[in-house]
């Protein structure tokens, strides 16, 4: 994986964002939480593309990986990482690992709330040094809780 790859995202990329993490979502926690009227009325690419882009605040947070085209992004809230998603047909090809190995390096990140039955991700972060702890707080409006990650 490359680097030189990874920079900071500009409002030109929020569609692909917003597109990434929308498909992610749809794959991942719609089988978890089941709900048609969040992950297919409420969650539409082109608003969350038009609010990213003009959000510079939360642009400025996001790191995208960008070999030509858009493939994955990190966002970060201190040393907190909010989101890292990877389109979903490129998962495996190490760029997950080279967001967070550039945002562990260079902004410090090392904590992160993770779905406690995504075990997949939960997985993923403990080959990349993190530990869970016993910290687990419930994830809003659901059943479901989230487990603190940290390194």
């Amino acid at each position: 994986m490359n680097k030189n790859s990874i920079r900071t995202a500009k409002a030109q990329d929020a569609s692909r964002i917003a597109e990434i993490e929308i498909f992610n979502y749809r794959l991942y926690f719609y089988p978890i939480f089941q709900s048609d009227a969040f992950y297919f009325d409420e969650l539409q690419v082109l608003p969350a593309a038009e609010a990213l882009r003009e959000d510079e605040d939360t642009l400025g947070r996001t790191l995208v990986y960008d070999d030509g085209a858009v493939k994955g992004f990190l966002r970060m809230s201190g040393s907190e990482v909010e989101k890292l998603f990877v389109e979903p047909v490129l998962h495996g090809q190490h760029i997950g690992e080279a967001l967070l190995t550039y945002a562990i390096e260079h902004f410090g990140v090392s904590w992160l709330w993770a779905l406690e039955k995504n075990t997949g991700a939960i997985r993923f972060y403990e080959r990349h040094g993190f530990k869970r702890t016993d910290n687990r707080k419930p994830e809003e409006d659901t059943d479901e809780y989230l487990v603190r990650m940290e390194r």
